[in-house]
């Protein structure tokens, strides 16, 4: 079974934790997941299933999440899972303060990490230096955030803002809830957050682990097809010669004009998805005397092998 599943995730559940519940009902070996959500967090997360697995790096990185941010508390892990440092009440805080700071926090941004959190720091995770009572000073990255729409706001003496936001991949929405309070001089933590899409898959087609379960039990469970999640990388269509040499691991060479150099689909004549290719300038590779001889009539950009799921073409 190669493919993606569209999961929803529970909250409560690690997305390892999930993969070992997905591998386990599909009796699959071969299982991972694309883009981690913490604990608390619900909604999709992708899975790969099969040889898809290998896919999962090529998968597009923007995802979009509706999230609820607490102000007036400020917590050790920027959420309400972590330990609460401070909890002053703000109620005078009002959505007018927060919708004229919202766009220092759109577009390409710094921003660090929270303390716990899966980036590595010398070898290690930073939840695991944090939980080992280590100080580190996490990397400042730069994100980008595409939009920040308001959906509700709630007042009180912790008023809560609901979000819509759209992002690049590595973007924290927990380190956005902090450094947004601490903008306004309230300190902020994420209360809740939901991820509404991810790598072209949606929420609402998504499937729960119980829905997934009993899908199975009736047979009628099917994974979405590897191709799907790939649309935004160009296609290459070969001849039905041409497949089967370059899933035998020949490069083939394709005309000038067709794209420039860059990951893309591979797919057989017939329609059939072959694999994941990489465009090289010929000059970036040398060919082998085979290769040359059935390039001999082209000048264009080489397409190499990255990922073939179609082993005989």
């Amino acid at each position: 079974m190669d493919g993606f599943l569209n999961l929803n995730k529970p909250a409560g559940l690690t997305s390892h934790d999930c993969v070992a519940k997905v591998r386990r009902l599909l009796k699959l070996k071969r299982v991972g997941h694309g883009g981690t959500l913490d604990p608390a967090a619900t909604g999709v997360l992708p899975i790969a299933l099969g040889r898809a697995t290998r896919l999962l790096q090529f998968l597009p990185g923007d995802k979009a999440y509706r999230a609820t941010i607490r102000f007036g508390v400020k917590t050790t892990t920027d959420d309400l899972e972590g330990e609460i440092l401070t909890a002053v009440p703000v109620p005078t805080l009002t959505l007018e303060q927060v919708e004229q700071a919202l766009p220092q926090f759109q577009g390409k941004i710094q921003q660090i990490p929270p303390s716990y959190s899966a980036i590595q720091v010398q070898g290690k995770r930073l939840y695991e230096l944090a939980r080992a009572g280590e100080a580190v000073e996490a990397p400042i990255r730069t994100v980008e955030v595409f939009q920040i729409d308001v959906l509700d706001w709630r007042s009180g003496d912790f008023p809560e803002l609901e979000v819509a936001i759209a992002c690049g991949a590595g973007t924290y929405i927990r380190a956005i809830a902090r450094d947004l309070g601490n903008f306004l001089n309230s300190g902020g933590t994420l209360a809740s957050l939901t991820r509404t899409a991810s790598s072209g898959f949606l929420l609402k087609d998504s499937l729960t682990l119980d829905q997934l379960s009993e899908q199975i039990q009736q047979g009628t469970f099917c994974p979405i097809l590897p191709e799907f999640a790939l649309e935004h990388l160009p296609a290459v269509n070969l001849s039905a010669p041409e497949g089967k040499r370059w899933c035998q691991g020949q490069r083939i060479r394709l005309h000038p004009e067709l794209f420039p150099a860059q990951a893309c689909r591979v797919r057989h004549e017939n329609g059939l998805f072959l694999g994941i290719g990489q465009l090289v300038e010929p000059e970036d590779i040398q060919l082998n005397d085979a290769e040359v001889e059935d390039s001999a009539s082209g000048n264009g950009l080489i397409l190499s092998a990255q990922v073939v799921l179609v082993p005989e073409g």
